[in-house]
């Protein structure tokens, strides 16, 4: 199989990439810059926007294409026309250059829980949720969520967007994501020094460990899309957690102590990032997606993969 990667190089993408090569793929990787992208695939480097890096990477066609390039909260709020162009602009010429380079290929979309909005409804958030963004990046992540189910009802692609959590955990440095302070956590922790967390212990959060993302997302190129819903978006299962809960666990696996953390809430992040009420999503879990399993197993499996 021939799988288009866009963010190859990135946080999931490289551990995605990883995966898709050990079965036997044919892996083209795309990012802005070649280094990140797993050897063994075809790495192109450049602006994902461009039309002419999406020629390269679709010369021949394609079986699969996953979306993963994108421009992150953070930075889609501090520029939006950046995120315009590249969020917006840029996935739509890329989804038409894949139907048109391919025989109905298998598209895989990246969305996120920015699309639900906030404040979430405290009783909780299921498949009936409305879409409702307030962040720029989420209302764009919303708009393409309906370019790839109506090109998915127009036979041009076969769609399955797959609305991410929080990932953990990401590498240290700048990410332009404002929910950082939850991989942080990890690092400090890890390494056995303090860490000022801007939220209450009992702050909660939706999460999901790389790993595991990394194979929701193969079996996303995979699946019967026949068992997605008409919106061919679903929210990935997650583990429903408190920040108190994760700093003990990730103490107790590093053998240091939680009393590291102290805790400053700034209110403003904490109800945009840790506010989160229970999640259902049978949707996803019916067409075969799945969670951590545990709170001890998301940790476990986050420190395998810190960097």
């Amino acid at each position: 199989m021939k799988v288009v990667v866009t963010g190859a190089g990135g946080f999931v993408g490289r551990h995605l990439v990883e995966l898709l090569l050990a079965r036997g793929d044919e892996v083209v990787g795309i990012d802005t810059v070649a280094a990140g992208i797993p050897e063994g695939a075809t790495a192109l480097a450049g602006d994902i926007a461009e039309g002419d890096l999406q020629e390269s990477a679709l010369a021949g066609g394609c079986d699969a294409l996953v979306h993963l390039a994108t421009v992150p909260g953070g930075a889609a709020e501090a520029d939006p026309a950046a995120s315009r162009r590249v969020n917006i602009d840029g996935m739509y010429d890329l989804l038409e250059g894949a139907a048109k380079a391919g025989e109905c290929p298998r598209v895989v979309y990246a969305s996120s829980i920015a699309v639900l909005g906030h404040p979430l409804p405290a009783s909780g958030v299921d498949d009936q949720t409305p879409l409702s963004p307030e962040l720029i990046y989420g209302g764009h992540k919303a708009m393409m969520e309906v370019v790839v189910a109506m090109l998915s009802n127009r036979k041009a692609i076969d769609g399955v967007t797959i609305r991410l959590p929080g990932i953990l955990a990401r590498p240290k440095g700048a990410s332009g994501m404002k929910s950082a302070f939850m991989s942080d956590l990890f690092h400090a922790l890890k390494a056995g020094n303090a860490f000022t967390c801007p939220t209450r212990p009992q702050a909660m959060i939706w999460a999901q460990s790389v790993s595991q993302c990394a194979r929701n997302f193969v079996h996303a190129i995979d699946c019967d899309s026949s068992k997605m819903p008409p919106t061919r978006a679903v929210t990935l299962p997650a583990q429903h957690i408190g920040m108190g809960e994760l700093a003990a666990e990730i103490a107790r696996q590093c053998g240091t102590s939680a009393d590291l953390v102290t805790w400053q809430p700034d209110p403003p992040l904490e109800a945009a990032f840790g506010a989160y009420p229970p999640i259902s999503t049978p949707a996803a879990e019916a067409a075969g997606f799945a969670d951590d399993g545990t709170l001890a197993s998301l940790v476990t499996s986050a420190l395998e993969t810190l960097e």
